[in-house]
């Protein structure tokens, strides 16, 4: 299936393409006037509004909880030093995508560092986001609860499950912004941000037009296409996360009677237990409280170790099925902490970034890779999407995608669910959590 490179939305104007030239200076302007740079070949650092203008209230300082002394399994993840894209050696931007390609198509997962912020600026977005927590209302908790139902995250999460009825208590509290959000900053945001909102915008639009924009020309690359293919065909844009979203979670310690109904899973999840991300990419900042875990080849659960600083990438469905399979859409969760960090609350900040809503997802034949090597269906969601358009030569649009399963995804404590016989199936003699979206099988591991 070739991916389509003028793709049209549903607005008003439905015969314009998303490469006209009139998007295309909108987009420049809005990424002028956020101080990004003309040429997205170039890293230019992060510049943050200030932080002590006036009318904004004093922020404590977030201090980093200490690192688990325990001996884990834990992952060894490639780390990718995003200033090397600049270099004027030809070798060593060669030898850069020889890693990227070796860890996207291995592992799914790697580090990315000295990508523009400082560890200081992105301290002070922690900080900010353990603000929230410790100042936001009752009574913006009940004005912004979410509504998973609709198939958005939007809003306020309480930490009563996944549902906006609530649910037994999971600890987790969140806070989403997706693109209806930042159109309407005054009613969307609780009122205790409101005098950060210029920073926060100013920190996603970093993430999303220059370090995700970067990272998207190293995926293009080893896809053998212009670097900027993924970037104009496949990333959604209109806000400063596109249709994607931005995310402030909190993850209190694990309450006993959470524990014995979850089997100790702890999750951002799309699916119950372990998931892959349903988007284009995550952007996920590295935190000591080790909690991520990922699925490796060998059938083993490795926790993602902690690195300063550094932001933690993985590929999610689109992807991957954009890739032709070449690139995974690695299966992870969110689990217990080791034994030393069972009482530290774990602070989060993850931007999903998102492909355009009506893409009818299926791999980018013309690159050459793909013509070359062919497609790889040795697992994961592209085997089922290709199953499915090989079938009845239909798959749903990433936002389908995506709606489907925020909309039924079920808790981790639901019981009714979460057994044999409902969502979970014996397959190979191990116990397996299987739900069908739209006629795309999902099998994740218990």
């Amino acid at each position: 299936m070739k991916l389509r490179t003028s793709i049209t939305h549903n607005h008003s104007d439905d015969s314009k393409p998303i490469n006209d030239p009139s998007p295309t200076l909108k987009l420049l302007s809005i990424i002028l006037l956020s101080g990004l740079p003309k040429h997205y070949g170039t890293q230019r650092p992060f510049q943050p509004p200030a932080a002590d203008l006036p009318g904004k209230p004093h922020v404590p300082e977030w201090v980093p909880p200490p690192v688990t002394q325990q001996k884990e399994n834990f992952a060894e993840l490639t780390s990718i030093d995003l200033s090397l894209l600049d270099s004027d050696d030809p070798a060593v931007v060669d030898d850069l995508i020889k890693q990227v390609k070796r860890a996207i198509r291995e592992d799914g997962f790697l580090f990315l560092e000295n990508y523009g912020i400082s560890l200081e600026q992105l301290h002070r977005q922690f900080a900010i986001a353990q603000y929230l927590y410790n100042n936001i209302s009752e009574e913006d908790k009940e004005r912004l609860l979410f509504s998973p139902e609709t198939g958005v995250w939007s809003g306020y999460k309480h930490p009563y499950g996944f549902k906006r009825a609530k649910g037994p208590a999971d600890g987790i509290q969140q806070f989403n912004w997706y693109k209806s959000d930042w159109d309407n900053l005054s009613e969307r945001v609780p009122t205790c941000l409101l005098p950060f909102m210029d920073e926060i915008e100013a920190f996603c639009n970093y993430l999303t037009k220059s370090v995700n924009r970067r990272l998207l020309t190293l995926f293009s690359r080893v896809l053998e296409l212009p670097d900027n293919y993924l970037w104009d065909n496949v990333q959604s844009h209109g806000s400063p996360t596109g249709e994607g979203y931005f995310r402030h979670a909190l993850f209190r310690p694990v309450k006993k009677e959470t524990e014995e109904a979850s089997k100790g899973n702890r999750r951002i999840p799309t699916q119950v237990l372990a998931h892959s991300d349903f988007g284009l990419t995550t952007q996920l900042f590295s935190v000591p409280v080790s909690c991520l875990q990922i699925w490796g080849r060998d059938e083993q659960w490795y926790y993602v170790p902690y690195r300063p600083g550094a932001l933690v990438i993985n590929i999610g469905d689109t992807l991957e099925i954009v890739s032709g399979g070449h690139f995974k859409a690695t299966l992870h969760r969110v689990f217990k902490p080791p034994a030393d960090q069972l009482h530290l609350e774990r602070l989060s900040l993850v931007l999903f970034n998102s492909s355009v809503g009506d893409l009818q997802m299926g791999p980018a034949m013309e690159s050459p890779l793909i013509q070359r090597e062919g497609c790889v269906d040795e697992q994961g969601v592209y085997r089922e999407f290709k199953k499915r358009m090989d079938k009845v030569g239909k798959v749903p649009t990433n936002k389908e995608w995506r709606e489907i399963q925020i909309a039924t995804c079920a808790d981790p404590t639901d019981s009714s669910r979460n057994r044999v016989g409902v969502h979970q199936a014996i397959i190979d003699g191990k116990v397996m959590h299987q739900r069908e979206y739209m006629g795309v099988k999902v099998v994740l591991p218990v």
